[in-house]
C-alpha cells in the first residue's frame, strides 16, 4: 500500500513510524508544517514529523500554500492508495482529498462528532469526561465531519492529562491503523454519516487560558491542570507575582484548617480554598526559578504565602 502521510506533532511521528516499520506500508511522501524559529536564537526546527520523516529517507513537503501548482505537481506524481492524515493542522483542499486511488483517511483523537477541531483531548478533560476515543474517517473538505469507518472507546482515568491521554489514544491508534487500512482496501467496511445536528466544536488553546481564578470549582481547576499539562500550563497570581502550578491534587475543606485564611502553606503542601474544595498544590515554580517541592516553597517561601 502506497501512503501518503500527513502530522506534525509527536504522536503523529510514531504513527508514522509505525507505517514505515510495517514492510506492507510504503510511504512514497510526507507533509508537515514549514519549519518553526526557536524563541531563542530564531533557529529553524523541524516538526516531530518532519525530522522522522528525514531521519528515513522520506521525500517530505512543508507547503505554507497547499494549493502551491509546483506542490500539486510533485505529489500528483507520486502513486497513492491513501492519503492518512494524523494531527497535521491544516485543511486538505479538495484536490489532495480527491488523489488517492483508495481513500484519505483522517485520525481523530475524539468520539466524532463530539470534539470537531483543534483540542479534542483537552476539551474532553477540561469536561470531566469518563470516556474518549478515536474516530478514523473518511475525509471531506469540512472540519472532520466526513463518514465515520470506525471509532474506538477508551477509559479516560483520573490521573490521565494531556500527555498520557494522547499516549494511549495515539498507541490505540497504531494498533488500529493496519486494521483500517486492511478493512478500506478490501472494502469490508461501511461507513457512518455523522449526526451534524449533534456535533461540537472545540478551540485552539490560548496562552492567557493558563490563569486560574480560585472562585472557580476545585475539580473545575484540577481539570485545567490536566488539560493544560504540556501547553500553556496553569498558574495564579498572588501579591502581584504570576506562579506555577506543576502538581496538585484536590481535597475536601475539612482536612486543613485555614485559620480564617484562604491560603495556608506547610511542608505536605500550598493548600488554597476555592469555590468548594480545596486545592493542594505540591510542586510550583516562582517567576525565573526551578521547579520546587512545596517543602522547599515551604523553606524559602513561607512568609510570603503566610502574610
Amino acid at each position: 500500500m502506497n501512503i501518503l502521510f500527513a502530522g506534525t506533532p509527536k504522536p503523529s511521528a510514531k504513527i508514522l513510524k509505525a507505517l514505515c516499520d510495517d514492510p506492507s506500508i510504503n510511504v512514497v511522501g510526507v507533509l508537515t508544517k514549514p519549519d518553526k524559529a526557536q524563541k531563542r536564537g530564531k533557529k529553524l526546527v523541524q516538526s516531530p514529523v518532519g525530522i522522522e520523516a528525514q531521519e528515513r529517507n522520506l521525500t517530505m513537503f512543508k507547503p505554507d500554500d497547499l494549493n502551491d501548482l509546483k506542490l500539486k505537481q510533485s505529489i500528483k506524481a507520486l502513486s497513492v492508495d491513501f492519503v492518512v492524515v494524523a494531527a497535521y493542522g491544516k485543511i486538505l483542499p479538495k484536490w489532495l482529498l480527491g488523489l488517492p486511488k483508495i481513500m484519505p483517511i483522517n485520525i481523530h483523537y475524539s468520539l466524532l462528532p463530539k470534539y470537531r477541531g483543534a483540542s479534542p483531548i483537552q476539551s474532553s478533560l477540561l469536561n470531566g469526561d469518563c470516556i474518549s476515543g478515536i474516530t478514523f474517517m473518511k475525509m471531506s473538505e469540512g472540519l472532520d465531519d466526513g463518514d465515520c469507518i470506525k471509532q474506538y472507546e477508551i477509559n479516560i482515568k483520573n490521573n490521565h492529562n494531556k500527555i498520557t491521554l494522547e499516549k494511549d489514544l495515539c498507541d490505540l491508534s497504531i494498533t488500529k491503523i493496519f486494521e483500517i487500512l486492511d478493512m478500506v482496501k478490501q472494502e469490508k467496511y461501511t461507513l457512518v454519516e455523522q449526526d451534524n445536528d449533534s456535533a461540537t466544536y472545540c478551540k485552539k488553546i490560548h496562552k492567557s487560558e493558563a490563569m486560574i481564578n480560585f472562585n472557580e470549582p476545585a475539580d473545575e481547576i484540577y481539570n485545567k491542570f490536566k488539560a493544560y499539562y504540556e501547553w500553556p500550563g496553569i498558574c495564579f497570581e498572588h501579591k502581584n507575582i504570576f506562579i506555577k502550578i506543576k502538581e496538585m491534587s484536590v481535597i475536601d475543606d475539612s482536612e486543613v484548617n485555614f485559620y480564617d485564611k484562604n491560603i495556608v502553606i506547610n511542608k505536605n503542601g500550598l493548600f488554597i480554598k476555592t469555590a468548594n474544595n480545596t486545592i493542594v498544590i505540591t510542586y510550583l515554580q516562582m517567576p525565573n526559578k526551578n521547579v520546587i517541592s512545596s517543602s522547599d516553597a515551604f523553606n524559602a517561601y513561607k512568609d510570603y504565602f503566610n502574610e
